[in-house]
C-alpha cells in the first residue's frame, strides 16, 4: 500500500481487533496475551491505511497515585506498528490520537513502559527513575535478614485492597489498582502466590507475591512480583521469608517492578552477591498541566508561590504555581519575572518527584536561579517515583 494513502485512527471493532492481534504476533514474534486479557478493560485504537490495520495499542483508564492522591490517567499497553510501516512517524500520529481520545475521557497524565526513551523524550515524556531487576542467592537472603516476629499468612487473592492502596499512596506512580487487577495477574502468571506479613494483633505491614520459573542465567529461581513493605522490619521479614526457599531454589529474582527505589538490599552480608540488571524505564507525560497540579496531593504545611515558564514544541507558556494547605494551582500568568523555566518533559519528571536535589534538576536542564529551583524541587520531593505495575 503506498505511504501517501491517508491514515486514520479509529476505535477497533471486532474484526479490527482480530486483525490487530495478528499484526501484534507478526510484530512481536509471539502472541500478545494482554490484547485478549485486557480487552474488556481497555480502549483499543488502531491505525488504518487503505482498509488495513497497520498499528494500534491498548489504553487503560487507571488512576495513579501522586502526592498521596489518585490522579486520573491512562496507561498505554501492547502497542506496535507494522514492520513495513515503520520509519514514517506513524507512531507519533497514532499516539497523539490515542491520547486525545483519553484526554477527552478525563485523563490528565499518561504512562508507558518504553524502550524508545529518546523518541519519548522528544515527545515530552520523562523517565522519572532508573529501573532495575535484582538477582540474589536465597542463601544470602536467609543469612542476612531476620523475620523479627512477623506472622506469615498465605492469601487467596492478590494485593489490591485497602492495605496495598495505603502503601501505594506513599509513592508517586503506582496504580490505584482496579477490581480486575488480581484476575488479570493470575491469568498472566498462573503460579502466582500471595503472602501477608503482620505483627500480632495488627494489620499487615508487608505484602508479597511470588512465582517460580527458569532464570535466564540458568537454574530454577523464585520470582518476586509484588513487594510492599510499610517498615524496615516488615521488609526484613519478607526478604528473610524469600530466603527460606534456599533448600530447593538457589536464586531469588526480583522483577523489574518488584523492589521500590530504596536501599533494601544494603543489608546483605556480602554486597557483591546481588546483581542488578538495568531495564527500560516507565515514562510519564502530563496531558493537562493545570489539572494535574490541581488533582495531585501536596504537603499540607507548604506555602509556595512561584512563577514558572513551561516550554512545549509549540511555544513557551508562563504560569504561577501556587501551593497552600495541601492544594495546588497552576494559573496562566503574563507578569514579568519567571525565575524557573522547564520543558514539558522536565515538568513531568518534577511532577513525579524525580528530582531529588536542585543540583539534579539543574543537570537535567531546568533553568533558573538556584533559590527558585530549590523551592520547586522541595514542593514535589515528599515521595519518590515508583511504578510497580508492568503492562
Amino acid at each position: 500500500m503506498p505511504h501517501d494513502t491517508p491514515v486514520t485512527v479509529v476505535q477497533a471493532d471486532d474484526q479490527q481487533r482480530a486483525d490487530y492481534q495478528a499484526l501484534a504476533l507478526r510484530s512481536y514474534g509471539q502472541p500478545v496475551k494482554d490484547i485478549t486479557l485486557l480487552g474488556p478493560h481497555a480502549d483499543l485504537r488502531v491505525a488504518m491505511r487503505g482498509g488495513r490495520v497497520i498499528g494500534g495499542g491498548l489504553d487503560l483508564s487507571v488512576p495513579q497515585y501522586f502526592g498521596g492522591r489518585p490522579v486520573p490517567g491512562v496507561s498505554l499497553a501492547a502497542g506496535c506498528i507494522a514492520p513495513e510501516e515503520r520509519g514514517e512517524h506513524l507512531w507519533s500520529l497514532l499516539l497523539d490520537k490515542r491520547l486525545e481520545a483519553m484526554k477527552d475521557r478525563g485523563a490528565v497524565l499518561a504512562t508507558a513502559w518504553s524502550t524508545s526513551t529518546g523518541y519519548g523524550r522528544r515527545m515530552g515524556w520523562a523517565a522519572g527513575t532508573p529501573v532495575f531487576s535484582w538477582t540474589v542467592p536465597t542463601d544470602e537472603l536467609r543469612r542476612s535478614f531476620d523475620d523479627t516476629g512477623f506472622t506469615v499468612t498465605h492469601a487467596d487473592t492478590g494485593h489490591g485492597g485497602p492495605w496495598q492502596q495505603e502503601l501505594a499512596a506513599r509513592w508517586n506512580g503506582p496504580w490505584q489498582r482496579p477490581t480486575w487487577w488480581d484476575a488479570w495477574q493470575q491469568d498472566v502468571h498462573p503460579g502466582l502466590t500471595h503472602y501477608r506479613f503482620a505483627l500480632p494483633g495488627r494489620d499487615p505491614d508487608g505484602l508479597l507475591s511470588i512465582d517460580f520459573a527458569e532464570h535466564p542465567g540458568g537454574g530454577r529461581c523464585l520470582m518476586v512480583h509484588d513487594f510492599w513493605a510499610a517498615t524496615a522490619r516488615a521488609a526484613a521479614a519478607m526478604l528473610s521469608f524469600t530466603g527460606r526457599h534456599n533448600s530447593r531454589i538457589p536464586t531469588a529474582w526480583f522483577q523489574r517492578t518488584a523492589l521500590p527505589p530504596a536501599p533494601l538490599l544494603h543489608g546483605l552480608h556480602r554486597a557483591g552477591t546481588a546483581t542488578a540488571t538495568s531495564w527500560h524505564p516507565w515514562m510519564l507525560r502530563i496531558l493537562d498541566a493545570a489539572k494535574a497540579v490541581k488533582l495531585r496531593g501536596w504537603p499540607t504545611d507548604l506555602d509556595l508561590t512561584l512563577p514558572l515558564t513551561i516550554s512545549t514544541p509549540a511555544r513557551p507558556t508562563t504560569y504561577t504555581l501556587r501551593i497552600h494547605g495541601g492544594h495546588g494551582e497552576l494559573a496562566p500568568d503574563s507578569g514579568p519575572g519567571h525565575p524557573v523555566s522547564l520543558t514539558e518533559r522536565q515538568f513531568a519528571r518534577w511532577y513525579a518527584g524525580g528530582y531529588r536535589s536542585p543540583a539534579a534538576a539543574a543537570l537535567d536542564g531546568v533553568d533558573g536561579d538556584i533559590t527558585g529551583i530549590t523551592r520547586l524541587v522541595a514542593a514535589a520531593g515528599g515521595a519518590e517515583p515508583w511504578l510497580p505495575e508492568y503492562f
